[in-house]
């Protein structure tokens, strides 16, 4: 099976032999590396001033198939040796991918941390590709990219017999290398359904990995999750409700329902597109770049829930400490799981921590630390019960900056889904104007001897605002520097 991407000058990509290192694969040679059940070959067909092509040519080996399947239940035996797994993408490709483009698919490149957040313009191709031509526009189209999906003729000569379930396909786009890499390593799966090794409970948290960039946005997430945690009902609403708090749509949009097929997917809202950058990215970007310009050196991030701005927290520079905390053991673990904490080095580890602990409670442990970040917290908290928590963030733990991040009211009249003062998640207690939200931070602020800077995150309306509020609370008098 053969994957292409070819990357045409550009703008951002000035010298497209750059594909390279980007890549992380020299263009003059030729790389061959061991895979599940075969060998994964990376070579360059073209570099040229005007593009250059990287291609994957995966050769499967059927008999190792057949031998890494044994003791599996298959009454068709023959099927094992006379099949497409050689020739179709599948989750073989995506595994393949997945450890010859490891570094691609993190966004790791040295020197080139612009390229590697730049958008591309980029060409893929796959001669062979499971799935119906409308099933593959519908998950790829929404990412950004033009798609041309092909039907395959099972005979050229007969054309009476019709086609294969297969496509040919091209995608063709301005998409950031790491995210293209990311899209086919998630979506080939789906669209094989037919994954060659166990899915388990890990699978839930190599998707979110995956795509936490963009799933969470996308209209066909549901679809996504039911397909690549292979039907099995408890992983995909594990997925979903995980992936419900990365995303600022309604619970009634949603809500992991019955598992999705076709039919039901055709008769998704037209208007259900999702962005390339999901509100959630925009605020953890956001929020990060508060982070930078401000230099905190310990930064608790409370309510942290499955930890998804923690890994981006540990990798700004500066940061010697972050501490997650939660209420519920099983966020932490999640936490635990996201970040891959058993994995970590000594060094690693002892930057980060995470604390069962509660916003309403003093904590001695939170004392004295330079930042504290509630990113989408306080709107979980009953009215009544705020001013316990300020009295615990801004008197007892008393950081250096608080971080406050929070829905607009306002912003919910872009939400169709959304009943009229209905509130976007069926947990939230309220949700405030952007003069409620300015107000009770200047109280705040006022009462507990910080300055408050208030901004928009995300798209700023002139109507209604941005979809996210923030504060940046800064003490009146600074805190000395310690020796």
């Amino acid at each position: 099976m053969l994957l292409t991407i070819t990357a045409r000058r550009s703008e951002a990509l000035t010298t497209p032999g750059d594909l390279g290192f980007l890549l992380h694969k020299h263009p003059d040679k030729v790389q061959s590396f061991g895979v599940y059940a075969g060998t994964a070959h990376v070579f360059y067909p073209e570099v040229s001033a005007q593009a250059c092509t990287a291609a994957v040519l995966l050769e499967v080996d059927p008999i190792a198939l057949v031998r890494r399947r044994s003791g599996r239940g298959d009454a068709f035996a023959l099927g094992h040796y006379v099949n497409d797994r050689p020739y179709v993408a599948s989750s073989l490709l995506a595994v393949a991918m997945g450890k010859v483009f490891r570094s691609a698919l993190n966004g790791q490149c040295a020197g080139f941390d612009d390229l590697v957040e730049a958008p591309l313009d980029l060409t893929i191709s796959l001669p062979a590709v499971p799935g119906e031509p409308d099933l593959v526009r519908r998950l790829f189209t929404p990412l950004g990219w033009e798609v041309r999906a092909e039907p395959i003729a099972f005979d050229t000569t007969r054309p009476e017999w019709g086609a294969v379930p297969l496509v040919s396909l091209t995608l063709a786009g301005s998409v950031r290398l790491k995210d293209a890499l990311s899209h086919l390593y998630v979506l080939l799966p789906v669209l094989d359904e037919s994954k060659h090794y166990w899915v388990g409970r890990d699978e839930v948290d190599k998707l979110l990995r995956a795509g936490d960039r963009w799933l969470p946005g996308h209209p066909e997430r549901d679809l996504v999750a039911h397909r690549y945690l292979a039907g099995q009902r408890d992983l995909r609403e594990d997925a979903l409700s995980r992936l419900a708090e990365l995303d600022d749509r309604t619970a009634e949009a949603t809500s992991a329902s019955a598992a999705p097929d076709a039919a039901a997917s055709d008769a998704a809202a037209p208007d259900a597109a999702v962005s390339p950058r999901p509100l959630v990215r925009l605020r953890h970007e956001a929020v990060l770049d508060v982070v930078r310009d401000l230099g905190p050196a310990t930064i608790a991030d409370v309510g942290c829930g499955s930890g998804a701005l923690l890994g981006g927290l540990l990798k700004v520079q500066g940061v010697a400490r972050v501490i997650g905390t939660e209420v519920s053991d099983l966020a932490l673990s999640t936490a635990a799981t996201r970040l891959n904490v058993e994995s970590m080095t000594e060094r690693q580890a002892d930057r980060l921590s995470l604390l069962r602990s509660s916003l309403m409670y003093e904590d001695e442990r939170l004392a004295g630390l330079d930042m504290a970040i509630l990113m989408e917290v306080i709107e979980h908290v009953d009215l009544d019960r705020l001013p316990a928590l300020v009295r615990n963030v801004f008197g007892a733990m008393h950081p250096r900056y608080v971080v406050i991040t929070t829905p607009n009211a306002e912003y919910n009249v872009h939400y169709p889904a959304l009943a009229a003062g209905g509130f976007r998640h069926p947990d939230h207690r309220f949700e405030w104007t952007r003069a409620q939200f300015r107000s009770w931070a200047h109280s705040v602020a006022d009462a507990h001897g910080y300055q408050v800077e208030c901004r928009p995150v995300g798209d700023d309306d002139p109507q209604t605002g941005p979809p996210t509020q923030m504060a940046v609370f800064s003490l009146s008098a600074p805190m000395e520097e310690s020796a």
